[in-house]
């Protein structure tokens, strides 16, 4: 290998192994959050017979996750339902909104 190949080897090992800290650092500033995403929108589970991200089928489906930072789910207030009761993200999944 000439010089020139072994540096762009070392530089793109360095770049991944600074990337993939940076991006286990950010991870760790996240929560999941059930029952925030729109429609199509969430980052992974929701409810059997689904494959995960972006699989939701409705607004706001409770059993579907979104990566939100870091201590701010519970307070997430989102549009009432249509009985008027509120709706809020959970750190658990939810049973509303769930597609029949």
């Amino acid at each position: 290998m000439t010089t020139t190949v072994k540096a762009f080897a070392v530089a793109g090992a360095v770049a991944a192994a600074l990337s993939a800290h940076a991006t286990t650092a950010v991870a760790a500033e996240k929560e999941k959050c059930y029952g925030v995403s729109m429609a199509g929108q969430n980052d992974c589970a929701a409810g059997a017979g689904t494959t995960c991200a972006g699989t939701s089928t409705v607004d706001y489906q409770g059993n579907a996750w979104k990566l939100v930072d870091a201590g701010t789910c519970a307070g997430m207030e989102l549009p009432a339902m249509a009985d008027g009761s509120k709706r809020m993200g959970s750190l658990e999944a939810l049973d509303r909104d769930i597609p029949s």
